[in-house]
């Protein structure tokens, strides 16, 4: 009788401390709106909003990145450990890790594996294919581990995502070029990282707008992976078997393919671009030459208002399970020196790069004292 009772004894408490457990990973949908209206902005009504139970820190908190041989991602890994050392973030903090993997999916994959078997409370991620992550993000989920997605995200509502409207990003960069090319023509589109969602978003705002446009649009593609040199290369490559372009749309990259067309004494045109402060400063020089830019993008301090979502997830706070933030957008002729590029700075580095509605802002020296390397 009294191993009876010792049994039923141990039962009882194995299950209260199961459920003890699924309690404190517990992730609930509620009523809106977010603790953080201004910050937290919903995709559309349909979004829900979840709350995680609150749990007590410091935290442990990693950033799993993909891709980093370019200045976004490279901007993006010093943003994320600038704003880890902000002495309000820092003291939520217990550790901050940084990994990044590649263009190897399944090397992504297994590193976030690792931070969830590691015991890491939340995880970041820009997603190097978003279709791919089904079973990491079910892992994450029954381990109680917040999953937060940004720039590239997570096709999931088991994850929350951080992101601008990449797709409208390409959808204003075509009507720009719409709007400056009025009876059509040679475009040359320079893409980013294949696979990525924004690639593919971007790609397919561009082209659904141009095809709506009834004018006839002949459109080059090549690959430029958000990276100067790779885009320069590509972009002397299309102008040496084209000859000519009548405009031109990049992803990332856009500094370079403004110093192919030069070297290739290309006429400058039309161009749809990223934020490059060196591609600012070719829109504000060169536009009496014919350079009329757009210049659009989505920031590498996305990265901090995911690691703010993380940690207000951590706590128990309402947040939107997909976030949209702002573009930074600047259009000829509103280039100024000093105010939305900067002339004697370098030009490898993302302008627009705060989120002021997030309380998220930078100076380029708190950055800059950053390194990119894993940590």
């Amino acid at each position: 009788m009294r191993n009876r009772l010792f049994r039923a004894g141990l039962i009882a408490f194995g299950l209260a401390v199961f459920g003890a457990g699924a309690a404190s990973a517990g992730m609930e949908s509620v009523s809106g709106p977010s603790s953080d209206p201004k910050c937290y902005v919903p995709w559309n009504d349909k979004v829900k909003f979840l709350k995680y139970t609150a749990k007590p820190g410091p935290y442990r908190i990693a950033l799993a990145n993909g891709f980093i041989a370019n200045t976004w991602r490279i901007q993006m890994i010093k943003t994320a450990k600038a704003y880890a050392a902000q002495p309000e973030v820092k003291a939520k903090l217990k550790e901050f890790k940084v990994v990044s993997t590649g263009e190897d999916v399944a090397a992504q994959i297994a590193a976030i594996n690792n931070f969830i078997d590691s015991g890491y409370d939340a995880i970041v991620v820009n997603a190097q294919n978003p279709k791919a992550f089904g079973p990491v993000i079910k892992r994450a989920k029954d381990a109680g581990v917040v999953l937060v997605a940004f720039d590239n995200i997570l096709d999931t509502e088991d994850a929350i995502d951080v992101d601008v409207d990449q797709k409208g990003l390409g959808v204003l960069w075509a009507k720009w070029l719409i709007g400056h090319i009025p009876n059509g023509g040679s475009i040359l589109e320079v893409r980013g990282v294949a696979g990525t969602s924004v690639d593919t978003d971007r790609h397919n705002g561009i082209h659904e707008t141009l095809d709506a446009s009834g004018k006839k649009w002949d459109v080059t593609e090549v690959v430029g992976k958000w990276d100067d040199p790779t885009a320069q290369k590509a972009t002397a490559d299309a102008i040496a078997v084209h000859k000519h372009f009548d405009g031109i749309t990049c992803q990332g990259g856009d500094t370079g393919v403004v110093q192919a067309m030069l070297d290739a004494k290309h006429p400058m045109v039309p161009f749809g671009g990223e934020t490059e402060n060196g591609f600012r400063k070719f829109c504000g020089k060169l536009a009496g030459e014919g350079l009329k830019c757009s210049s659009a993008g989505t920031g590498p301090a996305q990265v901090a208002v995911a690691i703010k979502v993380a940690i207000d997830a951590l706590e128990g706070k309402v947040i939107p399970q997909s976030v949209k933030l702002p573009l930074a957008v600047v259009e000829d002729p509103d280039f100024k020196d000093g105010v939305n590029y900067y002339a004697e700075q370098s030009d490898n580095f993302f302008v627009g790069n705060s989120f002021p509605t997030c309380g998220i802002n930078f100076d380029a020296k708190e950055i800059m004292a950053q390194s990119e390397t894993n940590q």
